[in-house]
């Protein structure tokens, strides 16, 4: 069973920058997909990043491509989501995930998820 746990959310100004990171229990988490998903108020959770277990595959949603960067420590069994150039449509909370499947990018695909941390972007 993977735990998994999100920090570094928080209130920024449109055109910053945040950097997300998430924490795995198990070694074994190496050999996962991690994800990174959002749900902003009242809509559906949806994609964002995807990383392979070693890091060489990387799949993005448009609406970060260029803005966000997807990265894996497997040694510290980190994952992290920085964020540059943040836009109010960005605010959500952002969900860390991970996965034994080949770099998917929808919810059901993924098992495990974090609690989540809430980024609010200010115009």
């Amino acid at each position: 069973q993977v735990q998994l746990a999100e920090s570094g959310g928080g209130l920024v100004e449109a055109g910053g920058t945040l950097r997300l990171s998430c924490a795995a229990s198990e070694r074994t988490v190496s050999i996962y997909t991690m994800g990174w998903f959002r749900q902003a108020p009242g809509k559906g959770r949806t994609f964002v990043a995807a990383i392979s277990w070693s890091g060489g595959t990387t799949y993005y949603a448009d609406s970060v491509k260029g803005r966000f960067t997807i990265s894996r420590d497997n040694a510290e069994k980190m994952v992290y989501l920085e964020m540059n150039s943040l836009r109010p449509e960005d605010t959500a909370v952002y969900y860390c995930a991970a996965s034994r499947r080949w770099v998917p990018q929808t919810t059901d695909e993924y098992p495990y998820w974090g609690q989540g941390t809430l980024v609010t972007v200010s115009s």
